[in-house]
């Protein structure tokens, strides 16, 4: 492409202030901007954001549709919600206009597993669209082609085993509350731990029908079996809070949660295959103390066993990062929903993004 990558960007948020500012310093030119949020929609990008070069103002979300109709950007970032069925707005309006997109949502790096029907509409539409959407961040590499990566050194794999812990007070409200944070331990079992005991084609089912929100661990076994190329013939998720001693503040919520109340949780998934190869992975996401860290943490065992530990990862930043190194790669994409275990590995842009795109 002789000329820059126009982005317009879905959600100015907290993830948007780097998202904004990785695209620009890699080559590419935000066109458009929009937000559901009041108090910020009219006003410049780099007001609300404090991110100095980029002259643009957030649109209302309502109008994305004539605005991307209008201006035409190569691709949308999303950095919304958590879940496809909240994301679905974001995704069919790009489509619908034949805009590329890709989202930090976490359920959407592989949501085929959880949101069948919903990924199938938007992928129908991007095909006719004629544009490719799909989902990216940090779980696209830490939690998977790391992953899989290193699975290529293994003899013999027999179980996987994985955990990561994020704050919860850097993704925003959604996801905290997503989490249980605030609720008692009580309330945790009553509205997210209850279906702890479903086996897998009952937690299939409740997950079509709504009643359990799938953890993106998840979503991840399928993205890791999918490009490992193993079948899955069982899959459980297990839910439990975390709870801490002593009373902790959460800006994210605007509130104090009590001793001995749920901070976040623990989403423990549990996948089986034809194949033999196991995991056990789970995600920790809380409210953190000041002595609590980010951490991404995998062991494989088998011949040899093999264990791996990012220290402290800069969970925002790489997500932020890793979607915006995707971009080009989404351009380049066949039309449709297209999950990233199906394109290369994410590599470093060292020239301008446009000059990845063919």
């Amino acid at each position: 492409m002789d000329r820059k990558v126009r982005v317009a960007q879905y959600g100015c948020g907290k993830m948007a202030k780097y998202l904004i500012r990785y695209v620009t310093e890699h080559g590419g030119e935000l066109v458009a901007a929009f937000d559901t949020n009041s108090k910020i929609i009219g006003k410049d990008v780099s007001d609300v954001l404090g991110i100095s070069g980029v002259d643009a103002k957030i649109s209302n979300a309502k109008d994305a549709g004539s605005v991307l109709k209008d201006i035409k950007p190569d691709v949308c970032v999303i950095a919304t919600r958590s879940t496809m069925k909240e994301l679905e707005p974001a995704f069919a309006v790009c489509a619908e206009n034949g805009i590329n997109a890709i989202s930090t949502c976490e359920e959407s790096l592989y949501p085929w597993n959880s949101s069948y029907e919903i990924t199938k509409k938007l992928d129908d539409l991007a095909k006719k669209g004629n544009c490719t959407l799909a989902g990216s961040g940090y779980p696209d590499m830490y939690w998977g082609s790391l992953v899989t990566t290193l699975a290529g050194s293994m003899n013999q794999i027999n179980i996987i085993k994985g955990i990561s812990s994020y704050n919860v007070e850097d993704y925003g409200i959604a996801l905290a509350e997503g989490h249980g944070a605030g609720l008692s331990v009580d309330e945790f079992e009553k509205q997210i731990g209850k279906y702890n005991d479903l086996d897998y084609h009952e937690t299939v089912e409740a997950i079509k029908e709504g009643k359990v929100v799938p953890s993106y661990m998840w979503n991840q076994n399928g993205w890791l079996c999918s490009k490992l190329g193993l079948h899955i013939i069982s899959q459980t998720q297990k839910c439990v809070p975390i709870v801490k001693d002593k009373d902790i503040h959460s800006e994210t919520l605007n509130m104090t949660v009590k001793a001995g109340y749920a901070v976040g949780m623990s989403a423990i998934v549990t996948t089986k295959t034809e194949e033999g190869i196991n995991f056990e992975t789970q995600c920790q996401g809380y409210v953190y103390d000041t002595d609590d860290f980010d951490k991404n943490d995998w062991t494989f065992e088998g011949e040899p066993t093999t264990s791996i530990s990012v220290n402290r990862p800069a969970t925002v930043e790489l997500t932020c990062g890793t979607l915006v190194n995707r971009i080009p790669m989404l351009i380049n994409a066949d039309a449709g929903y297209i999950t990233t275990e199906k394109l290369p590995n994410n590599y470093y842009l060292t020239k301008p993004m446009n000059e990845y795109v063919i």
